[in-house]
């Protein structure tokens, strides 16, 4: 018996892991469009949702069910096997959803436990039907031979699974039309209209969450009697209309006597209602399995039995209420990892950036189908606009109007508060609705595709970003899909190992989680850093005034050539010592040096909007300086990457002469670079003659030296993979030295006229 209670406590310790790597996931859900609308300081919205976490935690306990009964028949399961269908869920709920939360994709903890359950369930009836082909099982008074349907609640597991697919289309219909609808009333330039109809909205706004979170998630609530319950339901149409009535007059007040801005109270309040909804639904996830094996454990401890594979577990088949302080234990854990996560950040931006009201750099790229949805659309809504009459279409133009948005601020957010409030109050409701029926509702799909339908209604995705939103969209959704599979054959497959192996696999299981847990770890704030590094870059790019745009621009430049020097000559020293590793390391530092140039060329709108006014050929010339440092890291990747292969391959390495010719051509190369690093460092292009006569005498080296080469081959002195490496270093090597001249010119000419301003 001991061993099981060691496993019992292993299962507790893997559903604080998942806590922390659940709600890192599903911090998405209830945070995004608070932080997307930028309606308070991050610490104030974090604040808020860890409230609403550690309330909601408590309305939990009737959702536990779920994870005891709701998959598969806990009657017709032993102790044993039970324990390892719970074992095998933890496990690939852990590693499964850091794996999401690693690369910032956000994922459904429903789906994911879901089916584990059912993978693991079946798993394990499998083996007993293995074992025991004649097993007889009891069932309405009925005996007869077990299938897997006596093992499987197929009935509530598909009716589940349907609801949450279904949860996508309802989620993304009633946002549209919820988001449309208030479009029309108060449009963009909503902030005179919040004066007249900014209280009824308010009251309206906060009494729908009010009733979803108090009169709906009262029926699951641990710490609230029956009659208390009752009580609530009985008097629910009074209780709202004062509500309504109260709410709406406080609000008036306060507009009147304060200017208060309704929307930031409704986006606070929904933040807190859906943190508190997410809670209430979604804790079942991360400590249902946990709970229901300390159940079980508890029964089979009572018996005083020795064989737990002579315990049938029917004690989960009835309700068990969950003792509150286990549920604000979970709570607050799930807030602290709120405060800590860097994780939870990442998968927030996914959504947001999904979603913001703006271009800008776009995650995704475009796919066909999503190309083929975008000219469909646009061809039906053709059609439809030729019906519709003109004065229609123009009024509601009106309402759509987006300058007032664009232009209200330097640094706007992604959306405004009235998307924001939508987002917040059509999923809150939705969740609150699901959880109040015991529903395991996927909040991350409801949330999600909430906000990617009022963003769709906003006219977000334009004509410029529309294929790359959708894109985007289907990714996530189609990782979903790939969650579900994943979560059934890796529960499936544990499960086995487990039913296999014993105690060596479960420990052999566990340890390959945390390696895999702390390598994810690793991966991720290595990206993050470098993320960081960008988002700094880019915000004190965008914070500068246009006089310092050239010292900005400069410095990026020469960031950039300092690193081309260095790499090209690492990569021609490591070619010549046949040095793989160092190789290796040199195409990873080139592909970061592309990913850097092309944000930049990515960014040039951007940052020619901060030149001075009139400034029209200094705009010209700083693309022409983008265009040639992004070609000339180009040539670098031509010149490190056909090396790595080279010698990766074992081809043979280059002759003495070889070695010789081409560390001399690097040599003056590398020399030629520092004078146009020294001259644009300076801001002195007195010298610019002097290195261009210096760039045709290594010119002419490099012209000499491919003769030489050209020599080699015809006499066959040299390979022929070598001699088409050796010569395509040498043409790389000259287009560097055109481009780079090219560069400095246009950089000279970039900060002549800049002057001039």
């Amino acid at each position: 018996m001991d061993i099981y209670l060691i496993l019992v406590v292993v299962l507790f310790a893997l559903a604080i892991s998942d806590l922390v790597v659940g709600v890192s996931n599903d911090a998405v859900n209830f945070l995004n469009s608070a932080i997307g609308a930028k309606v308070a300081p991050f610490r104030i919205i974090i604040l808020v949702a860890a409230i609403g976490v550690l309330i909601g935690a408590t309305f939990s306990s009737g959702m536990m069910e779920v994870a005891r009964n709701g998959i598969f028949h806990p009657q017709h399961f032993y102790f044993n096997e039970i324990m390892i269908i719970f074992l095998a869920v933890m496990i690939t709920d852990v590693i499964l959803l850091d794996l999401f939360n690693t690369f910032g994709m956000p994922t459904s903890t429903t789906v994911s436990i879901v089916f584990e359950l059912l993978g693991a369930a079946v798993a394990v009836s499998l083996v007993k039907l293995s074992h025991g082909s004649q097993e007889i099982v009891t069932e309405g008074g009925l005996t007869k031979i077990a299938d897997m349907g006596d093992y499987i609640n197929t009935e509530k597991a598909l009716g589940i699974i349907s609801g949450i697919l279904l949860s996508v289309v309802i989620a993304f219909s009633v946002g549209a039309l919820v988001q449309w609808l208030s479009r029309l009333l108060f449009s963009f330039n909503y902030k005179k209209r919040l004066r007249y109809f900014g209280a009824i909205y308010g009251g309206l706004s906060i009494t729908a969450i009010v009733y979803f979170m108090l009169i709906k998630g009262a029926k699951g609530a641990s710490f609230m009697s029956s009659e208390t319950q009752k009580a609530l339901l009985d008097n629910s149409l009074v209780i709202m209309a004062f509500c309504f009535i109260g709410l709406t007059i406080l609000f008036q007040l306060l507009i009147w006597l304060f200017n208060l801005n309704v929307l930031k109270v409704i986006v606070l309040a929904g933040t807190f209602a859906l943190a508190m909804a997410f809670a209430g639904n979604d804790l079942v996830n991360f400590i249902g399995v946990p709970l229901a094996g300390f159940e079980a454990y508890k029964d089979f401890a009572a018996t005083g039995l020795t064989d737990p594979g002579a315990h049938s577990m029917e004690i989960l088949s009835g309700k068990v209420k969950t003792d509150t302080y286990m549920l604000i234990i979970a709570g607050l854990i799930m807030v602290s990892t709120l405060w800590l996560s860097r994780k939870a950040r990442t998968v927030t931006k996914t959504s947001v950036d999904l979603s913001r009201q703006g271009e800008g750099d776009e995650r995704f790229g475009s796919s066909l189908f999503a190309r083929s949805l975008v000219r469909g659309s646009r061809n039906i809504g053709k059609s439809i606009s030729s019906i519709v009459p003109q004065g229609l279409k123009n009024g509601i133009n009106k309402q759509f109007d987006q300058s007032h948005f664009k232009t209200e601020t330097a640094e706007a957010p992604s959306f405004d508060l009235i998307r924001a409030s939508v987002n917040l109050l059509v999923a809150a409701m939705l969740i609150a609705f699901a959880t109040s029926l015991k529903l395991p509702l996927s909040t991350t799909y409801v949330t999600f595709m909430v906000a990617m339908g009022t963003s769709l209604t906003d006219r977000a995705w334009g004509r410029d970003s529309a294929v790359y939103r959708i894109t985007g969209v289907l990714s996530v959704i189609g990782g979903w899909f790939f969650t579900a599979l994943m979560a059934f054959t890796a529960a499936f497959v544990f499960a086995l190992v487990i039913s296999w192996g014993g105690i060596a696999a479960i420990i052999g299981l566990i340890l390959i989680a945390l390696i895999m847990v702390i390598r994810t770890h690793a991966i991720h704030k290595k990206r993050t850093q470098k993320e960081e590094e960008t988002e700094k870059e880019d915000f004190e790019e965008d914070s500068i005034y246009p006089e310092d745009v050239r010292e900005k621009c400069s410095a990026n430049v020469l960031g950039i050539l300092d690193t081309v020097r260095n790499v090209y000559n690492d990569s021609i020293n490591a070619l010549i010592s046949e040095d793989r590793k160092t190789l290796k390391q040199k195409t990873k530092e080139v592909k970061e040096v592309n990913e850097r140039t092309k944000h930049l060329k990515d960014r040039a709108p951007f940052t020619i909007t901060k030149l001075q006014e009139d400034s029209e050929m200094t705009s010209h010339y700083y693309v022409q300086v983008l265009d040639y440092l992004r070609e000339t890291a180009h040539c670098l990747t031509y010149i490190s990457e056909p090396s790595y292969r080279h010698i990766d391959n074992n081809h043979s390495g280059l002759s003495i002469i070889q070695a010789e010719d081409l560390r001399g051509i690097a040599g003056t190369v590398d020399k030629l670079f520092e004078e146009i690093v020294s001259a644009i460092k300076n801001g002195n292009y007195s010298k610019t003659d002097l290195i261009i006569q210096q760039q045709q005498d290594v010119l002419a080296k490099i012209q000499e030296t491919r003769r030489r080469q050209i020599k080699r081959i015809k006499s066959s002195k040299t390979s022929t993979k070598l001699a088409m490496l050796y010569l395509n270093i040498l043409h790389e090597s000259k287009n560097m030295l055109l481009f780079g001249i090219n560069l400095l010119k246009s950089q000279r000419d970039f900060a002549t006229y800049n002057k001039k301003q």
